[in-house]
């Protein structure tokens, strides 16, 4: 059991590091796994509108929807937090590109 969850762990990071300066669909895809609590992944509401959001600026009209979506179920403040996530590894990636 404890190798399921270290592969599990494994993959998650994978596809972090992938989407953290990926496509729209990998950053859809991040927030599919956290709002539904995919794999060994808890359901996070934060994490999921924060990858939705990045995945709308890269031009996801899913990912428009599905922030919008569950905005609906959290708090003004967990929304702040989740842009201002968001917004910070829109900063970092710019840093790299510079």
């Amino acid at each position: 059991m404890g190798n399921g969850i270290k592969s599990a762990q494994f993959l998650m990071e994978a596809r972090l590091s992938r989407a953290v300066g990926g496509s729209a669909d990998e950053c859809f895809d991040l927030g599919v796994a956290y709002s539904c609590g995919t794999g060994d992944l808890a359901i996070d509401l934060i994490e999921a509108h924060k990858w939705f959001n990045l995945a709308a600026l890269r031009g996801s009209e899913a990912g428009q929807s599905m922030r919008a979506e569950i905005a609906g179920e959290m708090t003004a403040r967990e929304i702040a937090q989740a842009q201002r996530q968001a917004r910070a590894i829109l900063v970092a990636t710019q840093l790299r590109a510079a």
